[in-house]
């Protein structure tokens, strides 16, 4: 039930952020399903900004395959099927990310905690900022829509998005490929309230719609992990640049 509840948050691309927030309050009810976990992983580095709170937007895309309708509240303590490290110093990059729309000219489906594997690194500059690193591991190309939602620990609403960061098209990432997302964790001047050290994340993912799967992925924090309420994260981009 909390899965689903947390994905009633954005099931038409105009939900507002205070409806979000209303969905995710709800959820009082336990109960979870994790992720199935995938193999493969990729190293990341660097950073992101900051804005407003997560609306949904009209990006265009290729087919929708998983269902669910939005993010929304309490979620077990992160461990996960997703999990991943993050490295206290800059990652190091490898392999190119995603691609922008059409690639190869095969069929594409939604990414998924089925058929990708994110991974979380904490970085050394700038600071305050870790990077979601998402591996397809499956065999087919894969289409990251619009940008992860994430709930740290049993958050009542998903993080802020930070909406100058949309791509001009739809994220594609081919098999063995990745994606990026950056995280602004909390304000450089410490004035943000609302400022905790957190120990879990549940990355939801985004149809074409702007609707949410139910099934998170899980990837592991980097300890000592520390947000605020100015925390913001970007839409997936193709490129490591782009997210940074």
């Amino acid at each position: 039930m909390r899965s689903r509840l947390f994905s009633t948050r954005t099931a038409r691309v105009a939900a507002s952020a205070a409806a979000v927030a209303a969905a995710l309050s709800l959820t009082a009810c336990g109960g979870a399903e994790d992720g199935k976990k995938a193999a493969g992983a990729a190293q990341p580095a660097a950073s992101a900004g900051s804005a407003p709170a997560p609306g949904q937007d009209s990006s265009a895309g290729s087919a929708n395959g998983s269902g669910g309708t939005g993010p929304s509240a309490k979620s077990p303590s992160g461990a996960g099927s997703q999990g991943g490290h993050g490295a206290q110093a800059t990652p190091t990059r490898t392999g190119s990310g995603g691609k922008h729309g059409a690639s190869t000219g095969a069929k594409s489906t939604p990414c998924t905690a089925a058929n990708t594997k994110v991974t979380v690194s904490k970085l050394s500059r700038p600071i305050n900022h870790i990077l979601l690193t998402l591996t397809n591991t499956g065999s087919t190309r894969c289409d990251a829509y619009h940008y992860p939602a994430l709930r740290f620990d049993d958050a009542q609403a998903p993080t802020d998005v930070l909406q100058s960061s949309k791509p001009q098209s739809v994220v594609s990432v081919e098999p063995g490929r990745s994606a990026y997302a950056a995280v602004r964790t909390s304000d450089a001047t410490g004035e943000a309230q609302g400022g905790r050290t957190v120990h879990s994340l549940d990355v939801f993912f985004a149809n074409r719609d702007g609707s949410y799967a139910e099934r998170p992925a899980h990837p592991t924090l980097p300890k000592g992990t520390y947000i605020d309420d100015s925390a913001q994260v970007t839409y997936w981009q193709s490129e490591l640049d782009n997210a940074l």
